[in-house]
């Protein structure tokens, strides 16, 4: 069912449905010894933990409902153009994150699971060990504190094509999404260099992540009925012009 079909509440509701968390939390919160921090969106620059690499481990198989390239130039094309509007109000508070999950878990250490491999936690639901790819730029790491979580569609972007409308609920389902291909984990270097620029104006280093880039991004803003710009809607063109299907 399209989420233009349901009511504005129950489709962002969907966006935390207990059953996907669920299933990302089931194994995620083993108990182990060791410490661990949660790291915000937004702190000092981490160091890496190893050498970058060449794509891997956090690749479209971790990231959930990711259409394939013909739906996503369908979806494109039935988005509304309009441009940007004001950030007047805006704050990264009225998008609440992380939410808990249940198990002390929250939406960033079970997106950590998802996306990580061999993860170990504490029994705090801290992510203490695994081993990690930024799509983004390609650079792996062994300690999650070098990573951080980002939102496909900025929370600055959507509240600037639409989110400005919605209530703080919907804002928090859209901030804590673990349904739709809206978080992934990232180098904090790269989650950084592109804040809350959109595609236009930003693009992951490594090209071979154009193409589920594009397709998340638009798979995002067509779920949750927000608006593109010109600019970014021919440079989403662009990059889904690199699918191979």
């Amino acid at each position: 069912m399209r989420f233009q079909e349901r009511t504005r509440v129950g489709r962002l509701a969907r966006a935390v449905a207990p059953a996907a968390l669920a299933a990302l939390l089931l194994t995620g919160c083993q108990g182990v010894d060791g410490g661990g921090s949660e790291d915000s969106a937004h702190g000092a620059e981490p160091s890496k933990s190893a050498g970058a690499g060449s794509g891997g481990a956090a690749q479209e198989g971790t990231l959930p409902g990711v259409p394939g390239a013909d739906q996503a130039r369908d979806e494109l094309a039935e988005l509304k153009v309009a441009p940007h509007g004001s950030m007047s109000g805006y704050s990264r508070d009225k998008f609440p994150h992380w939410a808990e999950q249940g198990d002390n878990c929250s939406t960033r250490e079970a997106v950590l699971k998802r996306d990580g491999k061999d993860v170990k936690t504490d029994d705090e639901c801290r992510a203490v060990s695994g081993n990690w790819v930024s799509v983004y730029d390609g650079e792996r790491f062994t300690q999650s504190e070098d990573l951080d979580i980002d939102h496909t569609v900025p929370l600055a972007n959507a509240w600037r094509s639409g989110a400005d409308k919605w209530t703080q609920e919907e804002r928090k389902a859209f901030a804590n999404d673990l349904e739709h291909p809206q978080l992934l984990s990232v180098s904090a270097h790269s989650n950084r260099s592109k804040g809350d620029q959109g595609p236009d104006e930003w693009q992951p280093e490594s090209k071979d992540y154009w193409c589920t880039y594009a397709r998340s991004w638009v798979s995002v803003k067509s779920t949750y009925e927000l608006t593109v710009t010109d600019a970014e809607k021919k440079e989403l063109t662009t990059m889904l012009g690199t699918c191979s299907a």
